[in-house]
């Protein structure tokens, strides 16, 4: 039960965005219409890093974003979870809550970084004993074109795992318009667990997007990941197994 506890907490977690992606990246996105943004997601489930934060079940999401002109930004960003409460140990929560702030800048028409601060709060209750999930990261990013390259590190913890400050995520994705609307995503991740190597993997994400006009718009993705199910299974549930997540987000 200790190493499944262990295991459950990676699944805490973002971006980002049931499909999500870097809340850090929702504020880029802000940036370009209003300094003060707003978004509201219904997805199937919540997928975070590859890892289902509410076992396969309904996820409601929803955000606020300020960009300053000169780069600066920062939001919160906020979901349902249900992995805590899984774990059958006493914790209460069922609410994760980011924080984030950073600064994107341009080094060219073609070339842009980001630099930031990320927390993951998870408000509740825990009995004694119980590792915190609050997770602080700092990220940075460099975006080419249409291709992205981020590299994400834990300075506490990492979702409750002992003894794993020091973790990291490094990710490539990259986004194609397709026209009419539609635009296709590619992504791929490596989950680095310090201490907890058993625990690492690799996630996969291919994800396409309709975009309707107003604010409105539809991602299907196909999700999976290379990670242990014999250590990723949830009252019966593998949490990070092949899926696929419909959401419907519409941006204010």
């Amino acid at each position: 039960m200790r190493k499944l506890t262990k295991m459950l907490l990676l699944a805490g977690a973002v971006s980002a965005p049931g499909l999500m992606v870097s809340s850090a990246a929702k504020a880029e996105e802000a940036a370009a219409a209003s300094p003060i943004a707003a978004n509201v997601t219904l997805a199937s489930e919540y997928v975070y890093r590859g890892i289902s934060q509410t076992r396969e079940k309904l996820a409601l999401q929803g955000g606020f974003d300020y960009a300053h002109a000169s780069g600066l930004y920062a939001g919160v960003w906020g979901s349902n979870i249900s992995w805590l409460e899984d774990l059958g140990a006493g914790a209460s929560s069922s609410m994760e809550m980011d924080i984030y702030g950073g600064y994107k800048g341009k080094v060219s028409d073609d070339f842009s970084y980001d630099v930031g601060y990320l927390r993951y709060e998870y408000p509740g209750s825990y009995p004694a004993g119980f590792v915190s999930p609050n997770t602080d990261e700092l990220y940075v990013a460099g975006t080419y074109k249409m291709f992205t390259l981020k590299y994400s590190h834990s300075i506490s913890n990492l979702f409750g795992y002992a003894d794993s400050k020091g973790s990291s995520y490094l990710d490539a994705s990259a986004s194609f318009d397709l026209g009419s609307g539609f635009s296709l995503g590619l992504h791929a991740g490596h989950q680095k667990i310090k201490n907890w190597s058993d625990y690492s993997y690799t996630d996969y994400k291919i994800s396409l997007t309709k975009d309707f006009g107003g604010g409105l718009s539809v991602t299907g993705a196909y999700i999976d990941t290379n990670a242990d199910d014999n250590l990723y299974t949830v009252k019966g549930t593998r949490i990070a197994d092949s899926r696929f997540v419909l959401s419907v987000t519409k941006a204010f």
